[in-house]
């Protein structure tokens, strides 16, 4: 089974669990292929399965990845998908913060038209190394209404990384391809 897997990111995280997951992937036996949206990906009709990520960052998904899926919404719909949304909402304390990350992501797919066969939701990472003084500022804000940390002087990742494997795992095995023999 080949995989295309295509990612949006701004600091970096969403290419990091992009990469982990063609890892994962490839560990079980399948072949997957990773590709940044910016970057000329390739077209998903080559492919058994697609997963494809974005960030948020104030509310809104990558452009490229909105207009990738818009592009192609019509093959992605007659395949087996998957839709990983990164947020750092899904690492808060706070039941209403998962509650917009989810409407977030519902509202995203359902203006580009793409009906996944799954929807993830996987907590991000604070990069405040990477952050300007505003974002910084802005994050640390954001993270300590979310019982987040706050330190700036360094950066914390919250992906459950064991959550990623087992749920990538799980959608491989579920969408095999039917043998005929």
């Amino acid at each position: 089974m080949r995989f295309l897997i295509i990612y949006g990111t701004g600091e970096g995280q969403t290419r990091k669990i992009a990469r982990y997951m063609e890892e994962v992937l490839e560990d079980a036996g399948f072949k997957a292929s990773v590709a940044d949206v910016t970057e000329e990906p390739p077209q998903p009709h080559k492919y058994d399965a697609v997963l494809i990520g974005s960030s948020v960052h104030t509310h809104r998904y990558h452009d490229g990845v909105k207009n990738y899926i818009s592009t192609y919404k019509e093959e992605l719909n007659h395949k087996p998908s998957a839709f990983f949304s990164v947020c750092m909402a899904v690492a808060s304390k706070i039941e209403d913060e998962h509650e917009e990350a989810h409407r977030i992501a519902k509202e995203f797919l359902e203006n580009t038209g793409w009906t996944p066969t799954e929807t993830w939701h996987i907590a991000g990472a604070l990069k405040y190394t990477q952050y300007d003084y505003f974002k910084r500022l802005v994050m640390r804000m954001i993270a300590a209404k979310q019982g987040g940390a706050t330190d700036t002087d360094q950066d914390y990742e919250y992906t459950d990384w064991e959550a990623v494997k087992e749920t990538v795992l799980h959608f491989a095995a579920n969408n095999q391809p039917v043998s005929t023999h």
